[in-house]
């Protein structure tokens, strides 16, 4: 893990622009940044937004990246893959503290609690990157309000790739605004697919099989108590659905709140 950061950040100069304040390469596949927050800028934990940078002919070239950092953070975290023939990342990762990304400062999601009915326990599913809304959501007081129990199952191939989450769980335990509220009430559930780890298997097997639970000492999820949040990528979410819906659980929205939701708008492979 590398990491570079700067106390203060120069003023942007591109419009839309945001000044990169800290970088973190976690694996040689992922990382992690913080830019400047326009002053202007209100959203739900757990939203996305387009960011990007000058492409060919002066051109930007954007994509809907979820916000890692709270609401109520003074400035606005991402978490990346790196792709090295992609379009965006294949720049994107070279930047360095002091540059200037674009952010396009119209909040969107389906990742939010005012997209579910109210509920006991919530449930954060998540491969790779998509463990980036939930970073923001974990982080918000809000999550531990509304709930008795919060658990952030989170799937990659290898233990080094979640690292990034694991360090975000640990450091809530110290954390002035969210520790004493988090204690007790989230659970942390990593698990690897090809590399050993203590806990292994993907999360629809681990659902479905009700390894989790067993693991966990938690019932089966249902429709009356359990509400889940889905990222990942399509045929991770295709699947996922398949399963909470074999529990009986409904698909919501902003526009009609019920049992689970699903972010469309992933930053996967390619980009």
């Amino acid at each position: 893990m590398i990491e570079a950061s700067v106390m203060t950040a120069a003023k942007p100069h591109l419009p839309d622009a945001q000044t990169v304040t800290s970088v973190t390469h976690w694996t040689d596949k992922l990382f992690s940044f913080r830019v400047t927050r326009p002053r202007t800028l209100r959203f739900r934990s757990g939203e996305f937004v387009m960011i990007g940078l000058m492409g060919e002919n002066d051109r930007p070239l954007l994509r809907a990246y979820s916000i890692a950092s709270p609401s109520w953070d003074d400035e606005l975290e991402f978490y990346s893959i790196k792709v090295p023939d992609g379009p965006l990342t294949s720049r994107l990762q070279h930047i360095g503290v002091g540059d200037e990304i674009i952010l396009r400062p119209k909040p969107v999601g389906t990742l939010v609690h005012d997209a579910l009915l109210p509920g006991k326990r919530l449930w954060f599913l998540a491969t790779g990157t998509g463990i980036a809304p939930f970073a923001s959501l974990m982080r918000e007081p809000d999550t531990y309000e509304k709930y008795d129990q919060v658990i952030m199952m989170h799937t990659c191939r290898e233990v080094a790739e979640l690292e990034y989450g694991r360090q975000l769980v640990d450091a809530l335990t110290d954390d002035p605004l969210i520790g004493q509220m988090a204690a007790g009430k989230l659970i942390y559930y990593p698990t690897t697919t090809r590399e050993a780890s203590p806990l292994m298997g993907r999360i629809t097997d681990n659902l479905t099989s009700g390894k989790v639970f067993a693991d966990l000492g938690l019932p089966t999820m249902d429709p009356a108590f359990d509400r889940a949040m889905v990222c990942g990528s399509l045929a991770f979410n295709v699947d996922v659905k398949a399963v909470l819906e074999g529990f009986g659980l409904r698909e919501g929205a902003n526009s009609e709140p019920l049992e689970y939701v699903v972010e469309k708008a992933f930053v996967g492979d390619g980009i």
